[in-house]
C-alpha cells in the first residue's frame, strides 16, 4: 500500500510522505487564498473551492476563513453552508450531505494520536527528516444537519440524517437520525418531532 493508502484505510502511515506532503501543502494554499477574496468575486471564490474539495455539491457556500488538510478527502452534497472559521482535518474521508449547516468555529478533525506519549512524540528519519505515528477515523454527516457554533466532530463518528448538534458540543460518538444533541461529550438529549416546528412559537411572527 501507498502512504497516502494506508492513510484513507486508517493505519499507520508515514506523515512525512512526499506525496502527502505536496497534497497538503496545496490544499493549505488554496485555503488561505479563498481566505483572501472577498465574498463579493464570486467566480473566484468557487474556482478555487473547485480545486480545493473536488467533490463538492452545487450551491455549497463557505463564508470562510477555512482551513482544509487535504481536501480531496472531503465530499459535500448540495446546499451546505460553513460560517466563518470552518476546520477539516480529512485525514480519513469525510463525507457530508446535502443542506447540512456549520455554525461559526466548527470543526471535524479524523486524526487520532497514540496514547501513549513514547508512540506519539515526534521521531527523526535517518536523513532528519521528522514525522510521527499517526492514522485517522472517517467522519460521515447525513443530510438535513444543523452544526451550531464551536462543535467538534472526532473521527469516526456518524451523525444521522435531520440531527441539531447544539453549540460547544464535542461529538465523540455516533448520533442517531431526528435527535436533539448537545453536552461534552455529546449526548442525545430528544428526537426532533414535528412540535418543533416554529409555526407553533406565535412569538417569532
Amino acid at each position: 500500500m501507498t502512504e497516502k493508502e494506508k492513510m484513507l484505510a486508517g493505519k499507520i502511515y508515514d506523515t512525512s510522505d512526499e506525496e502527502l506532503a505536496a497534497m497538503r501543502l496545496k490544499a493549505h494554499k488554496l485555503s488561505a487564498r479563498y481566505n483572501s477574496v472577498f465574498e463579493d468575486e464570486e467566480d473566484i471564490r468557487n474556482k478555487i473551492l473547485s480545486e480545493l474539495i473536488p467533490n463538492i455539491g452545487k450551491g455549497t457556500y463557505m463564508q470562510g476563513p477555512i482551513q482544509f488538510d487535504y481536501g480531496a478527502f472531503t465530499t459535500f452534497g448540495e446546499n451546505c453552508y460553513a460560517n466563518f472559521n470552518f476546520t477539516v482535518l480529512d485525514i480519513c474521508p469525510v463525507t457530508i450531505g446535502d443542506n447540512v449547516f456549520f455554525g461559526p468555529n466548527c470543526m471535524l478533525a479524523t486524526p487520532v494520536h497514540p496514547f501513549r506519549y513514547q508512540e506519539r512524540n515526534i521521531k527523526y528519519k535517518e536523513d532528519g527528516t521528522a514525522y510521527d505515528d499517526e492514522y485517522a477515523k472517517p467522519i460521515t454527516i447525513g443530510s438535513n444537519c444543523w452544526l451550531a457554533s464551536n462543535v467538534v466532530v472526532i473521527g469516526g463518528v456518524t451523525i444521522g440524517e435531520g440531527c441539531v448538534i447544539g453549540a460547544g458540543s464535542v461529538v465523540t460518538r455516533d448520533i442517531p437520525a431526528n435527535s436533539l444533541a448537545a453536552g461534552n461529550p455529546c449526548r442525545v438529549i430528544r428526537e426532533i418531532t414535528k412540535k418543533d416546528s416554529i409555526k407553533y412559537k406565535k412569538e417569532l411572527f
